[in-house]
């Protein structure tokens, strides 16, 4: 059975989709793609079918990603979009507010966890959201990268110990 992953920030273009490139990368390293689907998704419509940020990519590329990530179109996450997911990756407090608003049932809101949840080194309380890097300059997206970057290994074991649970 496949895991669903769906990492959610507001547009679609920064945040979601670099998180998104990087778990399909881990997993990948890992050796669980096979098993693991990965995609990402908004809180709003405002960049819906707009392609990731430029900056996104640019970042990724700096930090040695070679990824093709021409494919990449925002989408909105709804309600709807909880049945088909196991985990939802929010990347700030106000998006796992949303999520959380959209969660009818007990069930759909366990679903969804803060990113930086899953980094060893994580802060604690309201610094545990990534900034949005968009009014930033190349530092505000590197410093996104690095903040999803170390959460990667802690989401990628969770999952494995959920895989290894259902079996």
């Amino acid at each position: 059975m496949t895991y669903r992953i769906t990492v959610v920030c507001t547009g679609n273009i920064c945040r979601s989709p670099m998180a998104e490139f990087v778990l399909r990368e881990r997993f990948e390293e890992a050796g669980l793609s096979d098993q693991v689907v990965i995609d990402s998704a908004g809180t709003t419509s405002w960049e819906e079918g707009n392609p990731a940020d430029p900056r996104t990519i640019d970042a990724l590329e700096r930090h040695g990603h070679t990824g093709d990530y021409s494919g990449h179109r925002a989408r909105v996450f709804d309600r709807r979009s909880f049945t088909d997911v196991d985990l939802v990756l929010a990347a700030d407090h106000e998006h796992y507010s949303v999520l959380r608003r959209l969660a009818a049932v007990p069930e759909a809101q366990s679903k969804i966890r803060m990113i930086r949840s899953f980094d060893p080194t994580r802060p604690k309380g309201h610094a545990l959201s990534i900034d949005d890097p968009w009014y930033g300059d190349d530092a505000s997206f590197d410093r996104t990268y690095a903040e999803v970057v170390a959460a990667a290994d802690g989401v990628v074991d969770f999952v494995r110990e959920q895989l290894a649970s259902r079996d």
